[in-house]
């Protein structure tokens, strides 16, 4: 069994993965180690015959992910992936994978996080749980799952909402939006994934991989438009325009977009 340092990997008898975020310190914001080891995991999960479902969650009560670990910008967006850090590539194995990969979110499913759960094939949350983007606020966006995806999932005009003005939704504004398949008391979040872990495993696994690749291949041109997208933004991070977004986040203040809209 590899040795991890930012996330949690247990097999449990029954056929299932759970992977788990573990940088409660941080709302389990992820660096590129993060992502490297939830790449590695989902990998091994995924294609190992003894799983049937894989559940991705976050340590702690406060959080399931809240995105890139903005105080690590300058010493662990170290070159990996188009933006310093591979989450397209995480993005992708989600989606690749032949399992069902459920989201647990008992909190915070911010940025980076939203877009997380948003690609997993489900979402389970606590009436705890609260879900929206940031980047237009910090000099940042998910140019491919995060908005063309997240636009199937919620409709255009909603996705637009989120993004543009970077809200915060309760657990049941986010069920009514399509965002989650599912809401329950904070208590009985494990025992609600639990259940749904259950029904399915007791479905036909190649059949859920074929169905799987079906949903999948309707939107796989978001994966070609993500990768171009990942490329402009790289470019954008080395503006001032974002560098102000960045630095105001980590000052705690409100940022000053005025000259970028001058230009």
């Amino acid at each position: 069994m590899t040795a991890y340092t930012d996330i949690l990997y247990e097999v449990r008898p029954a056929g299932v993965a759970r992977i788990t975020i573990n940088r409660p310190e941080k709302y389990n914001a992820f660096r590129a180690h993060t992502v490297e080891e939830l790449i590695h995991a989902i990998q091994q999960a995924g294609w190992d015959r003894e799983i049937g479902v894989i559940i991705l969650g976050g340590a702690g009560d406060k959080a399931f992910c809240t995105g890139g670990d903005q105080s690590a910008h300058d010493s662990q967006y170290d070159g990996r992936g188009t933006i310093g850090l591979p989450i397209e590539d995480l993005q992708s194995l989600i989606r690749d994978v032949p399992k069902p990969v459920i989201a647990r979110v008992q909190g915070y499913a911010i940025g980076g996080g939203n877009v997380l759960a948003t690609v997993c094939d489900f979402t389970i949350a606590s009436e705890r749980a609260q879900f929206g983007q940031v980047g237009p606020k910090v000099g940042s966006v998910d140019p491919g799952f995060g908005t063309a995806y997240l636009a199937r999932v919620v409709g255009e005009k909603k996705a637009r909402e989120i993004w543009y003005l970077c809200r915060r939704y309760t657990a049941a504004e986010a069920l009514a939006m399509g965002l989650v398949n599912a809401v329950v008391p904070h208590d009985e979040l494990d025992a609600e994934i639990d259940r749904w872990c259950g029904e399915l495993l007791e479905r036909s696994p190649t059949a859920i991989a074929i169905a799987k690749r079906s949903f999948n291949a309707d939107t796989e041109s978001i994966r070609g438009i993500a990768s171009m997208g990942m490329q402009a933004l790289s470019l954008f991070y080395e503006t001032a325009e974002s560098q102000e977004g960045g630095n105001a986040f980590r000052e705690k203040r409100p940022p000053d977009f005025r000259a970028a809209r001058r230009r």
